[in-house]
């Protein structure tokens, strides 16, 4: 099939660019001895999946339930593979459907609470499974996670005497680290400051931290800098987008994908409507602040600044070319793991040719 054969809009994904994305990285956790669990969260797609495990991942990371059933579902039927769930699991009828993905496939859940650790340890009893849990730990970011101290050498100590868990590690998300080689290039060291104090404390207490999870897609080139850390979580690596770009962890020619949308008016100069607007793109703007909500590919001069539901409206007032209805446009989000979501259908090209397409099982799966 040709590309202009596709309808739109459409998610296109780039597979010379893709592939390149998972070797470039998978080879860089390998070079420096760290374990690659990559967060599904951006493709949410058991075939992606698939070729990160073979390409050497350790495990995959979720952020729900729902996408741990449908991982499970679609590839713990040929082998097992190590779970992630990267999010606190709370309420009966979650943790029941935990249970069951539990006994499909090894199973580790992040938490930051007795509140949460008691009922995880009552439903793997229950259920006749045992779960592993990393204790989430703030490390700056401010969201969710003991901070480091006491509370959370205590939390480790209750999760080792709770039946039907076992205590894995620690897990951390450094999201607040957006320019790691520009103005937040300090904060790296102090990752490691912290992350150290806290390791030796656990040692201190006897418990053993056998995984150190943490790491983000801007972070990713700069986890081996940090002391203990030995389990990496990327997601938008796959593809990219351009808040990664803007965060210096990727250059535009790494942002594999696109999404393909058709011009469908164009009534006077300087303004063009493309057949894809919020219920296409994700509404994040740039971390630059500028008001955009995507590139233009090949045309950077137009400026995407407005949406409606299915409108997206262009200025182009200061692009080379003039814009006509039917032009099909290539446009690369800024948020893709938003926009992923967002489709049910992505496909896959190489060149012009579309040689693959895959269903993005995992959207919608918020629960």
């Amino acid at each position: 099939m040709h590309i202009s054969d596709l309808d739109t809009p459409a998610l296109i994904i780039d597979l010379d660019v893709f592939e390149q994305n998972l070797r470039k990285v998978q080879l860089y956790a390998d070079r420096h001895g760290l374990r690659m669990r990559p967060h599904t969260k951006t493709h949410k797609s058991p075939d992606v999946a698939r070729q990160q495990l073979a390409l050497g991942a350790a495990g995959l990371t979720v952020a729900k339930v729902g996408e741990a059933e449908v991982l499970a579902g679609a590839l713990a039927r040929t082998a097992p593979f190590d779970l992630l769930v990267a999010f606190p699991v709370i309420g009966a009828r979650k943790l029941e459907r935990l249970v069951r993905v539990a006994r499909q496939t090894p199973v580790t859940v992040a938490l930051d609470s007795e509140a949460a650790a008691r009922p995880l340890s009552d439903a793997a009893q229950a259920g006749g499974v045992e779960i592993g849990v990393l204790v989430e730990i703030d490390l700056g970011m401010g969201r969710v996670g003991v901070v480091p101290g006491p509370e959370a050498v205590n939390l480790a100590r209750l999760i080792e005497e709770l039946p039907g868990l076992r205590f894995r590690g620690i897990t951390f998300y450094p999201g607040q680290i957006r320019e790691p080689d520009g103005e937040d290039a300090p904060k790296i060291p102090e990752l490691g400051r912290l992350l150290h104090g806290l390791l030796e404390e656990f040692a201190r207490a006897g418990l053993e931290v056998s995984i150190v999870s943490g790491g983000s897609t801007p972070t990713l080139y700069h986890s081996h800098l940090i002391k203990g850390l030995n389990e990496i979580r990327p997601g938008t690596y796959v593809f990219n987008d351009l808040n990664t770009v803007l965060t210096g962890a990727c250059t535009l020619a790494e942002c594999a994908a696109t999404v393909l949308v058709t011009v469908v008016s164009a009534p006077r100069h300087g303004h063009a409507i493309v057949d894809g607007g919020s219920k296409t793109f994700s509404s994040d703007r740039p971390n630059d602040g500028t008001v955009s909500f995507g590139r233009v590919v090949g045309s950077p001069e137009c400026v995407f600044h407005k949406m409606n539901e299915e409108h997206g409206f262009l200025d182009t007032t200061r692009a080379k070319r003039e814009f006509k209805v039917g032009d099909r446009l290539r446009i690369i989000p800024n948020h893709v793991c938003v926009a992923v979501n967002l489709h049910e259908y992505a496909y896959g090209v190489r060149g012009e040719t579309v040689e693959r397409n895959w269903k993005v099982e995992g959207r919608g799966k918020l629960q």
